[in-house]
Formats: C-alpha cells, structure tokens, sequence
C-alpha cells in the first residue's frame, strides 16, 4: 500500500477530517524532510496528549506493521564487535525514526521547574536537544497551552520547523507553526480521538517511505 492510501483510507473511515487533508498532507511532508535529511522529531504534549507523544515515539522508533530489518552492512559491524551478541542484535533489532517525546525526563523537567520554572521545562528540552533541521510536533488540544507554545517559540529560534496538532480554532500555537492540523471538534476528548488516527496515519505514510 502506497503512502497516499493511508490517508485516503483515513478519509473514509473519518469523513470529518476531509476538511484539513491538505494540512495533514503538509505535515507529512515536513515530517519526511525531516528524516530525508537524518533530523530527528521532538514531542511535546500535556495530559492525555502526553501520551499520544510517547505513543508516536512508540510507533516511530520500531517495527509499526512493517518489518524494519538491519542493514546487512551494519549486521556485519554488529558481528565484528561481538559474534555471540552481535548475531542476536542483528537478528532482533529493528529500524526506527528518531523521535523523543519530552514529557518523560522527570529528574530534568522536575529539576527545572523547582529551579527556574516549570513552563519552561519543553522549552528547555528544545534548547538542549533541538538541531537546525530537527522538527518539534506540539499537540495541545486548545492550542493555547503554555508550555506548548514556549517549545514552539525555542524551536523557531534553533532553526527547527514546528507542526501543531490542535482543535477548536488552533489557538496561539496556530500562529507559531510552519503547518498546523486543527481537528474540527471543540471538547477535548473528541479533538483526541481524532488526534489518534492522524498521527497513526502519519507513521504509516512515514514507515511506509523509509522501510519499503
């Protein structure tokens, strides 16, 4: 199945979405400059939306319906460091597309915020990890989260792109992003409900180009 089904599969089985294919589309494509060019994909979320960033990392850094399997040139440096483990690494490992989701440092965000302040924690995060070229996806469901939009402020200021993952009117984090998908609900959890099948159709396009 080509990239470009998943998504008109995604059309089909969520009808609502067919309004903002096109900003979809346009994430995508940041997302695959990003990786083309050996960048790496920054995830920052509060709540429930923390979870869909640990989610994609999930389904970004490992095998998602493909197989992603070693490149036979590094199975042999495998096996050069270490026959015995390396035949087992070689075998076992898998592909993956480099994606941190930045809720999961305790000590560091903990430390930050009891030493500088807590809104700043992701913002931070980008400061120490982001890369001219890397990418920062934002998802907050009002678009307005503060912390959020700090993130997004950092990431411009490093060279970074950043895609939101919004609903309602994509709030303050609209206007600081290179492309923002804007689901078209207003309670929470239906903008995460929506949210889940976008950025699951996101990785199958992803998987899709990078592990043929």
């Amino acid at each position: 199945m080509e990239s470009k089904s998943y998504l008109d599969e995604l059309i089909v089985r969520y009808p609502v979405l067919d309004s903002i294919k096109e900003d979809i589309i346009k994430a995508y494509e940041v997302l695959e400059e990003c990786y083309e060019n050996g960048n790496k994909l920054l995830i920052a979320g509060n709540g429930g939306s923390a979870s869909d960033a640990e989610h994609i990392v999930g389904e970004l850094m490992k095998s998602f319906i493909k197989p992603r399997h070693m490149e036979e040139e590094f199975i042999s440096k495998l096996i050069s460091c270490d026959e015995q483990y390396g035949k087992e690494l070689g075998a076992k490992l898998q592909g993956g597309l480099p994606a941190i989701a930045l809720s999961v440092h305790n000590s560091l965000n903990t430390a930050f915020l009891n030493d500088v302040d807590g809104l700043l924690c992701y913002a931070q995060e980008v400061c120490g990890y982001g890369k001219e070229g890397d990418v920062l996806l934002g998802i907050s469901t009002s678009g307005n989260a503060e912390n959020i939009i700090y993130a997004a402020v950092t990431a411009k200021a490093k060279g970074m792109k950043v895609i939101g993952l919004t609903g309602k009117d994509g709030g303050r984090l609209r206007e600081r992003s290179d492309t923002c998908i804007i689901v078209p609900e207003f309670e929470t959890y239906k903008i995460q409900e929506l949210h889940l099948p976008i950025y699951h159709t996101l990785c199958l396009m992803l998987e899709e180009r990078f592990f043929q």
